[in-house]
C-alpha cells in the first residue's frame, strides 16, 4: 500500500534521479534528504515501491530508479504547478515588445523552451489545410527569382523561393500571383490544388511560361496544407546520458522527422499517457518522454508545444513553463488575442 511515508520517500528517489541519473539508493536519501527514518526502513519501503511497479532495480546497481508507472503516478500526484514570478516577466516581455507574426511567436517559443530547460523543444502549428487564402505577396531577389508568401485569414503564412530558368520573369510571376488572389482569395487551402486545376486556361492565355509558374504554384499550395512540425535545440539531447547510445539516437532523429508521428503521439495505443489538465499531456515511450501543450486559435484551428527529452526530465518545472507558453500564445494570437 502506497502510505504517505512510502509516497516521501519514492517523490525524494524521482527528484534524485532526475537531478543526477544514477540510481538512488537508501544512504543517498539519509544523508541527502534528511528523511527521519532508519536505513532498514527505507529498504523496505524500496522494496515495496518496486514490488509495486513504481520503481525499478538496475542490473548495474542496488539503487532504485522509477518506472513508467512511477513517473505517471509523480505526474497525476505529485507534480508541483508552479512558474516563478520573474519568468512570467521574462516571457511577457517577449511576447508583448516584439511584433511577431504567429509563426514566428510560436519558432520564438521554442527557441524559449530550449533555451530554458536544455531539452529538445518542438512545436506543432495550426493545421493550414482548414485556414483560408487570403493573399499571395511577391518580393522579387533577382531577374528571375523571388520570394513568394502565402498568406491566411488567421495570418499564418509560409515562405517559398521561386528559381527559374531566362525564360521565367518577374513578371510572370506577378501576373500568375495577381490571377490567383483574384481567383483563389477566400478558398480553404485543402480546395485550393482542386480549384487551381480549373485556372489553366486562365493562366495559359494571360501567362507566359505558365506551365513552369502552374507546377511552382502547385507544389507550393501541396507543401503549405501538409503537416507542420518545427524543433529547436535538438542538439540538446545529445548531452542526454540516456541517448549516449548511438542506435537510441539514431532512432530519436528518425522521429524528429516524422511529423504525423507527432500528430498522433497521444493517441497511440501502445504509449503510457497522463493528461495533466485540459491542456496539457504526458506521453512516455521507452526511455522518451513527451509533454505538450495545446494552444487555441479560434474553435476550429489548434496547435501545440512539446518538449522532448528523457523520462527522468524536470517535470515541476516543465510542465507549468509550457503550459504558460502555450497559454500565452493563445492570449496574444487566439480569437479576441491582443495581436
Amino acid at each position: 500500500m502506497l502510505t504517505q511515508r512510502r509516497i516521501e520517500i519514492f517523490k525524494a528517489i524521482v527528484d534524485e534521479f532526475i537531478s543526477t541519473a544514477e540510481p538512488v539508493g537508501s544512504k543517498t536519501l539519509m544523508e541527502k534528504y534528511a528523511l527521519p527514518y532508519s536505513s532498514a526502513t527505507i529498504r523496505n519501503d524500496m522494496m515495496a515501491l518496486e514490488e509495486m511497479g513504481y520503481l525499478e532495480k538496475t542490473h548495474t546497481s542496488s539503487g532504485r530508479v522509477p518506472s513508467t508507472k512511477g513517473y505517471r503516478f509523480y505526474c497525476e500526484h505529485l507534480l508541483e504547478d508552479h512558474i516563478d514570478d520573474q519568468t512570467q516577466y521574462e516571457l511577457q516581455q517577449v511576447f508583448s515588445k516584439k511584433q511577431l507574426n504567429m509563426e514566428d511567436a510560436i519558432k520564438k517559443s521554442c527557441e524559449i523552451l530550449s533555451q530554458m530547460t536544455n531539452l529538445t523543444s518542438g512545436a506543432l502549428g495550426p493545421n493550414a489545410a482548414k485556414q483560408h487564402l487570403e493573399h499571395i505577396r511577391v518580393f522579387p531577389i533577382s531577374e528571375h527569382s523571388a520570394v513568394v508568401v502565402f498568406i491566411t485569414d488567421t495570418g499564418y503564412t509560409e515562405s517559398r523561393t521561386f528559381d527559374f530558368d531566362q525564360d521565367v520573369s518577374i513578371d510572370d510571376i506577378s501576373n500568375c500571383c495577381q490571377i490567383l488572389n483574384d481567383r483563389l482569395r477566400g478558398t480553404c487551402i485543402e480546395d485550393v490544388v482542386e480549384k487551381m486545376q480549373s485556372l489553366k486556361p486562365v493562366l495559359a492565355s494571360h501567362v507566359h511560361r505558365h506551365e513552369q509558374l502552374f507546377a511552382a504554384f502547385m507544389n507550393a499550395f501541396v507543401r503549405f496544407a501538409s503537416e507542420n512540425v518545427y524543433f529547436s535545440g535538438t542538439q540538446n539531447i545529445l548531452y542526454q546520458p540516456e541517448f549516449a547510445d548511438i542506435e537510441k539516437l539514431k532512432n530519436l532523429m528518425s522521429m524528429l522527422e516524422d511529423s504525423s508521428l507527432w500528430r498522433n503521439i497521444e493517441v497511440d495505443a501502445n504509449e503510457v499517457a497522463v493528461r495533466s489538465n485540459q491542456r496539457s499531456q504526458l506521453v512516455w515511450k521507452g526511455e522518451l518522454a513527451v509533454v505538450s501543450s495545446k494552444f487555441h486559435l479560434n474553435d476550429a484551428e489548434e496547435g501545440q508545444l512539446m518538449i522532448v527529452g528523457p523520462s527522468r526530465m524536470d517535470y515541476d518545472r516543465i510542465v507549468p513553463l509550457l503550459e504558460y507558453i502555450s497559454a500565452t500564445i493563445e492570449k496574444f494570437y487566439g480569437k479576441g488575442g491582443q495581436r
